[in-house]
């Protein structure tokens, strides 16, 4: 009865939960994040020796190192497919340290590359380990936090991400070949020696019917003063309410609430992809130039990807507070102004007039626009996904939503360069930019604030259903 009181009463809202070990193991699963995002940025520091006499690897023309490094994009829409359903039968900590076997495997093949096709294995591989890590490492930090801090735990993925980002850039700049792989392959050996310690899912426990195993990972997750039965009888109820039905990639569609969420998350990922980012990245070192800077190239990239690291980690401190509705917002209107005034910088130069004075304009819009990414639409497009969906709908929702990102990342990628050649390089930022207008107008109308809920209370906001006074009162 006690377990029941607390359910239905105030009690049942103090969330008392040492934060220790929900801190701990979030951070040991995102060092696969880092392993994403080195993954990411292997191919920057790598194309000039690839392509150049030196490369003890079969000199690559500038075509097929292209598709190198696409071929990363593609591994991961294959990887993210299967990744949903076999957590849900696995486990989420098992399929996340057997990731690490083909992490490793991608690295080793790099370091004994002498032709090309190995290369491209190597980066398939890598790219199908990506593309789960996406699926698994958010949904993960989404099942192991508490409710008031889900968000902040979230938002890590992304941060941790970016740290990848800037760990392999710094690599590549000081480096060689082989010192970058070795590196990179550091990540995965810590993130197994970590991680190996780190609780299972409750939330996944629960839906396997293991319920002392879930007491004693909520227990530990939770601290040993917290009681832990009250949220272990809510997952339960929530197991129960399912049945002991298996759902499908169909029930996302058959579904109605299902339904609205994939279609909120399918749409953060298109929106995310189509933010521009990748345009951005693409004519940083040229927009570093316009604005007078004597900058490496190298040291360019690193700069760019720590403002990213750097405010994905204020995201990380924000989210609860403000919202991912309001950061989202906020995010894309700022992104639609900064890629506009991009875009009359490179229409304006396009057209043969003297931008000499205006070498500051898409220096300073470059870095407000990164800024605006790593606050809103770089991180909380993961989150989304690991808030909308109940234990069993969210390994295939997630898995459906990765495979949509690394699509668009590939196809953006692809035909950026044919699409500045048609549309002019302003005319592809201002399409950025409507992107960018339209995704603003959609999170006001449509999107669902997850801010301090639990999956069930967002559940009902999906459903439509009116919060409890209770729940209004917290």
């Amino acid at each position: 009865m006690e377990a029941q009181g607390m359910l239905s009463g105030e009690p049942a809202r103090q969330r008392k939960g040492k934060k220790l070990w929900q801190y701990l193991a979030a951070a040991s699963a995102c060092l696969l994040s880092i392993g994403v995002g080195t993954g990411l940025a292997w191919s920057a520091p790598m194309e000039k020796y690839l392509e150049s006499e030196e490369s003890h690897v079969a000199r690559m023309t500038e075509e097929e190192f292209s598709w190198t490094s696409s071929l990363l994009a593609i591994g991961a829409m294959v990887g993210a497919l299967p990744t949903g359903a076999l957590a849900n039968r696995l486990g989420r900590k098992r399929v996340l340290l057997g990731l690490a076997l083909p992490f490793l495997l991608s690295w080793g093949l790099i370091l004994v590359a002498n032709a090309a096709w190995m290369l491209n294995a190597a980066r398939l591989i890598v790219g199908a380990a990506i593309g789960s890590a996406c699926v698994l490492v958010p949904t993960y930090l989404s099942e192991i936090a508490e409710d008031e801090v889900r968000g902040t735990l979230g938002a890590l993925f992304q941060f941790f991400l970016t740290v990848g980002i800037v760990y392999g850039f710094c690599l590549g700049a000081y480096l060689d070949y082989y010192g970058l792989a070795v590196g990179c392959a550091v990540v995965e050996i810590l993130f197994v020696a970590t991680f190996v310690a780190m609780p299972e899912s409750p939330a996944w426990l629960v839906s396997r019917g293991q319920k002392s195993e879930a007491m004693k990972a909520l227990q530990r997750l939770r601290g040993d003063r917290y009681d832990v039965r009250a949220e272990l009888s809510q997952l339960q109820k929530e197991a129960e309410e399912k049945g002991n039905r298996r759902s499908s990639v169909f029930d996302l569609v058959r579904l109605s609430v299902p339904r609205k969420a994939l279609v909120i998350c399918l749409f953060g990922m298109i929106f995310q992809q189509l933010s521009g980012i990748n345009a951005v990245i693409f004519y940083a070192e040229g927009i570093f130039k316009a604005a007078g800077s004597k900058i490496d190239p190298k040291l360019s990239m690193i700069l760019v990807s720590s403002v990213q690291c750097g405010m994905a980690l204020v995201a990380a401190g924000i989210v609860e507070k403000a919202g991912r509705k309001l950061m989202l917002i906020f995010s894309a209107a700022v992104m639609s102004c900064s890629l506009t005034a991009i875009g009359v910088y490179f229409k304006l130069k396009d057209e043969e007039i003297d931008v000499s004075t205006l070498g500051w304009l898409p220096l300073a819009s470059l870095v407000i626009f990164m800024i605006a990414f790593s606050l809103g639409m770089g991180p909380i497009p993961w989150m989304l996904t690991g808030e909308m969906f109940d234990v069993e709908m969210k390994g295939n929702a997630s898995s459906l939503a990765v495979m949509l990102n690394w699509f668009l990342v590939f196809l953006v990628t692809k035909t950026f360069p044919a699409m500045a050649e048609a549309l002019g390089k302003g005319g592809a930022f201002w399409f950025f930019a409507a992107v960018m207008a339209f995704a603003a107008i959609y999170s006001h109308v449509c999107l669902v604030e997850t801010k301090g809920k639990s999956i069930q209370e967002v559940q009902d906001a999906l459903a439509g259903k009116k919060p409890s006074p209770i729940v209004e009162k917290f």
